[in-house]
């Protein structure tokens, strides 16, 4: 029989396989569950990257023919910047000490909770005021990938809120290019954490096989339900499991 917590780790793949599917968040479920389980938090952060990796990599080859240049910049240019930007994430991360970012993750967490559920109406509030010029986003694309190395949660709406800033207004280019650089700096941080040996690997397969299923599943359903809905759902489980995070981290 499989340990409890294995049982644990597979339903918390299932749930972020469905989240990733409708509009992403996956990781607010698996890195917790993967510390709740008793891995230490900066490889549970390394493991979740890893487990979730396969997923991000499909979706960013099913969409490698919608993505476009934004702003006479080159997705050659856009992809090397955020791989160096996964890079020097991943390697914050690696010298990180546990201890600090066991009270990091809390943070991160709320961080990127309160970004994915209040981000696109802030973002329609920002377009009023602010403007950017390619070269500005050049910068934000590095910080967003070292982000995306780091933690990575709501990467995707802080790019996409960046993006319309700089004028970007093609929702389908955007979300291919999302996927496709989300892909890249997640591919240079999965390769450290590798190589590094931060990856605990039983844990990593029952999360990403789980993952797998639920994204499969998950696609299917959600396109049934409204997006609003769907948004409600994951913000309420962003919430609940960051609750959850900053009792365990400071009820002592």
């Amino acid at each position: 029989m499989l340990p409890p917590h294995f049982l644990l780790l597979f339903a918390a793949g299932l749930t972020a396989g469905v989240m990733n599917a409708a509009a992403g968040g996956g990781s607010f479920v698996t890195l917790p569950t993967l510390v709740f389980a008793g891995v230490p938090s900066v490889t549970a952060n390394a493991t979740s990257t890893v487990a979730l990796f396969p997923g991000t990599l499909a979706s960013a080859y099913a969409y490698r023919h919608d993505a476009k240049p934004f702003a006479h910049l080159s997705m050659k240019v856009m992809l090397a910047v955020m791989m160096a930007g996964g890079f020097t994430g991943a390697m914050l991360l690696l010298y990180t000490p546990a201890r600090t970012f066991d009270y990091i993750i809390p943070w991160l967490l709320l961080f990127g909770a309160l970004t994915f559920t209040f981000g696109p109406r802030l973002n329609v509030w920002l377009r009023q005021f602010v403007h950017i010029g390619p070269r500005t986003l050049i910068v934000v694309q590095f910080f967003l990938g070292t982000y995306a190395g780091y933690f990575g949660g709501a990467v995707g709406i802080m790019m996409m809120a960046a993006w319309s800033l700089l004028g970007v207004t093609d929702i389908k280019a955007m979300s291919a290019a999302r996927m496709t650089l989300v892909g890249a700096a997640n591919s240079v941080a999965v390769v450290i954490f590798v190589v590094s040996g931060m990856v605990w690997w039983p844990q990593m397969i029952v999360v990403m096989v789980a993952g797998v299923i639920g994204g499969y599943f998950g696609a299917r359903v959600t396109r049934r339900l409204p997006a609003a809905r769907i948004r409600l759902g994951i913000s309420i489980v962003s919430f609940g499991m960051t609750a959850a995070v900053f009792y365990k981290t400071f009820k002592s």
